[in-house]
């Protein structure tokens, strides 16, 4: 499997890519914040924060190596993500 050749399909490719983590990142936080508050071993929220954090900088990463297109498109996808997983978390509350 090759990259696209056209900017504009990596940059397409990068945002779905961002969207996808942005949604996993920020479903998670409800979890994360579940293990904090629990009574249990400290050391799984801690486990599953710092791997949250981790994947993300990972791919940033890895679309900055791509270049600022895909970078910036990757972000964009991040952030349509958290505002989506923040407005259903408001209607459930």
């Amino acid at each position: 499997m090759t990259l696209p050749d056209t900017p504009y399909a990596l940059a397409a490719l990068a945002l779905c890519l961002g969207f996808a983590l942005g949604w996993a990142h920020f479903a998670s936080l409800r979890r994360v914040t579940d293990l904090y508050l629990e009574s249990g071993p400290a050391w799984r929220a801690l486990a599953l924060q710092l791997g949250r954090l981790a994947v993300l900088a990972g791919v940033l990463v890895g679309l900055a190596l791509l270049g600022a297109l895909p970078l910036l498109a990757g972000t964009l996808g991040l952030l349509l993500a958290r505002q989506m997983v923040l407005r259903r978390s408001r209607k459930g509350a």
